[in-house]
């Protein structure tokens, strides 16, 4: 089950933890500080760079449906993502989105030698 990020604090963890910039986005994740049994925790964020507002909304409401989509089969419960858009999330196929979500899921939870795989957990 996927639950959201609201305070700028759960931000700011996922942020000092590890980041995994990929071409159509960047993820950032940290171990949630106190985890409910089966439960990650997901936020979207998206600056400037990417464009004005509306182009900001677009970026995130393709995070978001990219995160719907791969974190209840790569996530891992007791974690928080944080998904940042760039420049390149408004312009890359959806296709890609999901690639880049996937490489960077791998390669966080590599970071904390955890499995590839496995879903929440």
């Amino acid at each position: 089950m996927l639950d959201r990020l609201k305070t700028r604090a759960d931000f700011l963890r996922a942020a000092a933890a590890i980041r995994c910039p990929r071409p159509a986005l960047t993820l950032e994740m940290s171990p949630t500080p106190e985890p409910k049994s089966g439960h990650a925790r997901v936020g979207f964020t998206a600056s400037r760079k990417v464009g004005g507002a509306v182009e900001r909304n677009r970026a995130k409401r393709r995070l978001r449906a990219a995160a719907a989509a791969l974190l209840p089969l790569l996530g891992e419960a007791g974690n928080d993502y944080v998904l940042i858009a760039r420049a390149a999330t408004l312009k890359a196929p959806f296709d890609g989105l999901l690639a880049d979500l996937t490489a960077a899921l791998h390669a966080a939870h590599a970071k904390l030698g955890r499995s590839k795989s496995g879903g929440l957990r």
